[in-house]
C-alpha cells in the first residue's frame, strides 16, 4: 500500500459498502452485539489491517476480524479506498458455504 493510501486510511477517508446479505445477517443478530459490530466496522476506517485482522486463505484482499463470538468478513479495495463488508455472523456459521 502506498504511503498516501495508508495516510488516507488513518485519516478515516474511506468508504464502506455493505453487501445486502451482510445487512440482513446483521439485522438478525442479537440487539446487544450489533453496536459492538458497528463500532468494529467504524474502527476499520483507521486501520483495516489492524493486528486483530486475519487474512483469509485463498484470497488476496479478504480479511476477518473478531467481535466476541462473531466475525466480520470484509474485502479491502485499496485502489479506491473502499472496505466492503461481505458477511457478519457467529463464528460457527460464518465460514459455511450456502
Amino acid at each position: 500500500m502506498s504511503l498516501l493510501k495508508a495516510a488516507l486510511f488513518r485519516l478515516g477517508i474511506v468508504t464502506f459498502e455493505w453487501k445486502q446479505s451482510a445487512k440482513k445477517e446483521l439485522k438478525k443478530l442479537d440487539k446487544q452485539i450489533i453496536p459492538r459490530i458497528l463500532q468494529a466496522v467504524e474502527n476499520l476506517a483507521n486501520n483495516p489491517y489492524s493486528s486483530g485482522s486475519k487474512k483469509l486463505i485463498g484470497s488476496d484482499s479478504i480479511y476477518r476480524i473478531r467481535v466476541g463470538d462473531y466475525r466480520i468478513v470484509y474485502n479491502i479495495k485499496s485502489s479506491v479506498l473502499i472496505i466492503e463488508i461481505i458477511k457478519v455472523g457467529h463464528r460457527r456459521e460464518i465460514y459455511r458455504k450456502k
